[in-house]
């Protein structure tokens, strides 16, 4: 199925299965879905089941959302101790969107519809919300800890069977470019891997990149950690310290620091190699980018990054948020760059590497080697130190459910083919409301704007950064609007986008 016609399926309004290999568009598609879903105005609720993945989105953690929390059955009296926000989170929602999903228990899903079930009083699935799941079953699939209820992918669940969503598996590639690594990738999501595949990745053992420094995967925490700060400590200059700015309760704070890989103290020093941690929007580097700090502007002390894009950027500083349905929680300000010596292969998920040094000796678990291997765009950008026989494993119930997956998208692409020819699918009801709204304001706009020349202009990341700056300097609102030329309302409502909604009274 091609991200078209899955686009067009879920603004129909079908509950589905977003899927496919790495690199073939699903959070394209899904933040596509996602935007137009909220400019129809529907209430949208986007989660993931890591926090990782949720911070990527702008969401929250399905376990957060629904309240299940790290439970593994619902306690006896557990619905009627929901509290009421949570409650109307879940009754005002109209759309769900789980990321990730392979790593959710069949068992959690069960948890969530009963919930969504009981809470909106609606005996179907999910109460009646539009549920939207992602994720690709070869990457890493749920983790089955000690003294905690085991299970397996979602498809065994039971409320999968009675939902019957439509399964929307992308089969186009986007990423890599390299006809040899495309037919390694999909002889390992095959299970089909023969020798010469083998000989072609030990071909990439002990070659050294030509173009100096380069980001390394590994399979364990430790060693990214200590990789990092041996490098950073071998540069011999003038460290930089950034430390982030939270806003928000400090439960929701800590989830938000777990989840942003942006890291709490960021040290910086000139030569250092670095990695955009969030896509910009402004295109000029994306979540994964990598290049090297040339210098730090005069006055800010912002690092400027010469990334291999070729492009040079100031980086300035960048929020996360927390979000729970419309209501913010949480909020973390950071310049968006990480050390780019070493990452974890979990970390990666979701980041585009033009090379990488990959270290693949301890994989753990099937699926590491895949998720780690489609990073690379092609062979020429990939470096191995080693790799074991788990890495080139991936699931043995990811290939049964793939075959399964791909079959019921076929024919799902065929009963909803229609649908590329109907026009008003997509056509967003926003659209008239807000070119009315446009035409009928225009007047009052002009008006407005004699007093406040800014008025229902867009803030821009430099407009954002002297607002903090003037919040945190104690000045007032009308101080703040006089400076930026707005409304003191419009100050008001980007403070509390800004900071959270439980911080600005």
């Amino acid at each position: 199925m091609n991200q078209e016609l899955a686009l067009k399926i879920l603004l129909a309004g079908h509950s589905a299965l977003l899927t496919g290999p790495a690199g073939s568009g699903k959070t394209y598609t899904l933040n596509r879905f996602i935007d137009y879903a909220k400019d129809a105005g529907k209430k949208v609720a986007v989660t993931a089941t890591t926090g990782l993945a949720a911070t990527h989105l702008g969401g929250n953690t399905i376990h957060s959302w629904s309240g299940i929390g790290v439970h593994d059955y619902l306690p006896e009296g557990f619905i009627d101790k929901i509290p009421k926000t949570r409650r109307e989170t879940i009754i005002k929602t109209e759309v769900l969107i789980i990321d990730e999903i392979s790593m959710m228990h069949d068992f959690r899903l069960d948890l969530v519809d009963e919930i969504c079930r009981l809470v909106r009083d609606k005996d179907e699935p999910f109460g009646g919300i539009q549920v939207v799941m992602s994720g690709d079953f070869f990457q890493l699939p749920p983790i089955n800890r000690p003294n905690s209820l085991n299970g397996g992918f979602i498809v065994n669940s039971q409320v999968w069977q009675e939902l019957n969503p439509v399964v929307l598996y992308l089969e186009e590639q986007f990423r890599q470019d390299d006809g040899d690594l495309l037919d390694i990738l999909n002889s390992l999501r095959s299970n089909n891997i023969r020798r010469h595949h083998a000989e072609t990745l030990l071909s990439r053992i002990d070659i050294e990149p030509p173009d100096g420094d380069i980001t390394e995967l590994h399979t364990m925490n430790i060693d990214v950690d200590k990789i990092n700060e041996k490098r950073l400590a071998e540069l011999d200059s003038e460290e930089y310290i950034y430390e982030q700015v939270t806003t928000g309760a400090a439960n929701y704070v800590e989830t938000l620091v777990r989840s942003v890989l942006a890291p709490p103290k960021l040290i910086l020093k000139l030569g250092a190699l670095v990695m955009a941690v969030k896509n910009s929007p402004n295109r000029q580097y994306v979540n994964g980018s990598t290049g090297v700090v040339v210098d730090f502007e005069s006055g800010t002390d912002y690092p400027i990054v010469k990334f291999k894009n070729g492009r040079t950027v100031t980086m300035v500083i960048d929020s996360w948020e927390l979000r729970d349905g419309d209501r913010k929680r949480a909020s973390i300000s950071q310049i968006p760059l990480r050390l780019a010596y070493a990452i974890t292969v979990h970390k990666s998920q979701g980041m585009t590497l033009d090379a990488a040094k990959i270290d693949l000796r301890k994989a753990f678990v099937p699926g590491m080697g895949y998720v780690a291997l489609s990073r690379v765009r092609n062979l020429d950008g990939l470096y191995l130190y080693g790799i074991n026989k788990t890495a080139l494993q991936v699931s043995d119930d990811a290939l049964m459910i793939n075959d399964s997956l791909l079959a019921k998208s076929r024919a799902d692409a065929k009963k909803f083919a229609s649908l590329m020819q109907d026009n008003d699918v997509n056509e967003l009801n926003s659209r008239s409301a807000s070119t009315v709204k446009k035409q009928s304001w225009a007047e009052k706009v002009a008006k407005m704007r004699e007093t406040h020349p800014n008025a229902y202009k867009p803030w821009s990341i430099i407009d954002d950064d002297m607002l903090k700056q003037y919040f945190y300097n104690g000045e007032t609102i009308a101080e703040m609007a006089n400076k930026l030329g707005r409304h003191e309302g419009s100050i008001r409502i980007r403070l509390k986008k800004l900071f959270g909604d439980d911080f600005i009274s």
